[in-house]
């Protein structure tokens, strides 16, 4: 790591704890379109101490580019740590190992939450406070935002075999692997930096959607609390969706290979919550 990149990083560690620092993780693949209003959306929260991480694969369209010049003016009045940072990477190498590999340079530069989401407005920002209002007044390890649990819904476009497709690859893999998440799929999640590190991201070898099934799993094993939020799930706002149907029946089939590379690891019971109000517990920090 550079110097001013080591600087950024220790000042982004010692932030105070009533703040808590918070890493919005965002894959991009041919998002030129919608990466500017929703880099816009994400900064008008007004949370103090949040970056944003953006993982771009070589994106055709620019997007790499117009990342790196909204982080330019993002951060031209940072006066502490950057408040974006772009990431790029030799070509398409996948979901899963886009948010890993986002995830892992927030943890190093010492986040203390980690938002993973879509950059297509699937995943409307503004639902980000209220995720992180809940793992503080909850101690959970990872908050979901959840299309199938109540008060969730689907965008009203979706055609009845999006929904229908979606629908049973939630109910198939929560049947193989017998658990209780009810949105096994679901790519907008909140972090503890804690969790991820228990996890292990350098273990984790599934890479296209079947990373957030892989993810979901792993989280009942080692027993963590999760606790899923309805939200309302948008059909992407400009350009076309990457989730067809191979890539979905794709991550049907690997449903298995993750039931069996883990069936040695047995199920830990489910940690016990603390209530704690509104601020960050100090030890929850790596």
């Amino acid at each position: 790591m550079d110097q001013p990149s080591m600087q950024a990083s220790m000042q982004y560690v010692n932030a105070s704890p009533d703040h808590p620092t918070l890493a919005v993780v965002m894959p991009t693949y041919n998002e030129a379109e919608n990466l500017p209003a929703m880099a816009e959306a994400i900064f008008a929260l007004k949370l103090p101490n949040l970056q944003l991480l953006v993982v771009d694969d070589a994106s055709p369209d620019g997007t790499g580019r117009i990342a790196d010049n909204l982080a330019a003016r993002y951060n031209a009045d940072a006066s502490t740590r950057p408040r974006m940072n772009v990431i790029h990477r030799q070509g398409k190498g996948g979901l899963g190992t886009a948010y890993i590999a986002g995830m892992a340079r927030a943890i190093a530069d010492g986040a203390d939450f980690i938002v993973q989401m879509d950059a297509d407005f699937s995943h409307s920002p503004a639902y980000i406070p209220q995720m992180l209002g809940v793992i503080l007044a909850t101690d959970a390890d990872v908050v979901i935002g959840s299309r199938y649990v109540p008060g969730g819904s689907l965008d009203e476009r979706w055609e009845w075999n999006r929904r229908f497709l979606s629908w049973w690859a939630n109910l198939y893999s929560r049947a193989i692997l017998g658990l209780r998440i009810r949105d096994m799929t679901a790519g907008f999640k909140l972090w503890r930096r804690s969790a991820l590190e228990a996890i292990g991201l350098d273990n984790i070898r599934s890479n296209g959607y079947s990373f957030q099934v892989e993810m979901a799993y792993l989280c009942e094993k080692l027993g963590f609390r999760v606790i899923e939020i309805p939200i309302h799930f948008e059909d992407r706002r400009i350009g076309q969706s990457k989730l067809d149907v191979p890539v979905k029946l794709e991550s049907a089939w690997r449903t298995w290979q993750i039931r069996w590379r883990y069936r040695h690891l047995r199920q830990r019971p489910a940690r016990s919550s603390t209530w704690q109000g509104a601020q960050v517990n100090a030890n929850s920090r790596g």
